[in-house]
């Protein structure tokens, strides 16, 4: 079993960065946003370097709905869910993979580019490090919670607005702790810890209700 999911993750992967994927798409579409917002706040570096952490956190927010739709709908289109499905391997399985490789071309390039797009809101190093260590945590969260979307949207033509109005309000507690961690690091009144820890208790709990919802919303067709 574990072979056959290490092949559908090498398969994502593959599929990635043949196509392009949306990994790139969501790396331009996160640098966009955190361009943007200087320019609407003025150039007060003060007030940027204070809110430099929630505007990063919303932009990968963002950043990570974009081919969420195009997890499993490709999948759905071209008759390979049926296969996936039919398989023996656990249908569990099958969607933790494909969350894992989401995370892998999404996630982890919005965490690792982070501390340079940081330079854009007058972030410090601390403030840059810290925001980078939440992003890593909270960002598997996201794609966890995406994924119970996409399961539930994959038989829907154009279902992006859709998937965004359904999972967007699931992921305001891990961007309300991710903020929260990174400010904390840069002298909040609580210690940087006890919010991170909150926040990867809910990267937890998002990798198995996800897995399990998403598995059930691609079962409940049948």
């Amino acid at each position: 079993m574990t072979r056959a999911i290490l092949a559908l993750l090498a398969r994502d992967l593959r599929l990635a960065s043949r196509v392009g994927g949306s990994g790139a798409l969501s790396l331009v579409f996160f640098l966009m946003i955190v361009a943007l917002v200087p320019f609407a706040l003025g150039p007060d570096l003060n007030l940027l370097s204070r809110i430099g952490p929630a505007i990063l956190w919303l932009s990968a927010v963002l950043a990570t709905l974009i081919g969420l739709d195009r997890l499993f709908q490709a999948d759905e289109e071209d008759g390979s869910l049926d296969l996936m499905t039919a398989a023996p391997v656990p249908l569990e399985g099958v969607v933790l993979a494909k969350v894992v490789a989401h995370w892998l071309t999404t996630g982890l390039p919005l965490t690792l580019a982070s501390p340079l797009f940081g330079l854009l809101v007058a972030l410090d190093g601390t403030a840059m490090a810290s925001t980078a260590a939440t992003l890593a945590v909270g960002t598997p969260a996201l794609s966890f919670i995406g994924a119970v979307g996409a399961a539930l949207t994959a038989s829907i033509r154009r279902g992006g607005l859709i998937l965004a109005v359904l999972v967007l309000p699931l992921m305001i507690p891990t961007l309300i702790f991710g903020v929260s961690a990174a400010q904390a690091a840069t002298g909040g009144t609580v210690p940087f810890l006890v919010p991170l820890a909150v926040l990867a208790g809910l990267t937890l709990i998002a990798a198995v209700v996800g897995t399990v919802a998403a598995a059930a919303a691609l079962r409940w067709p049948e």
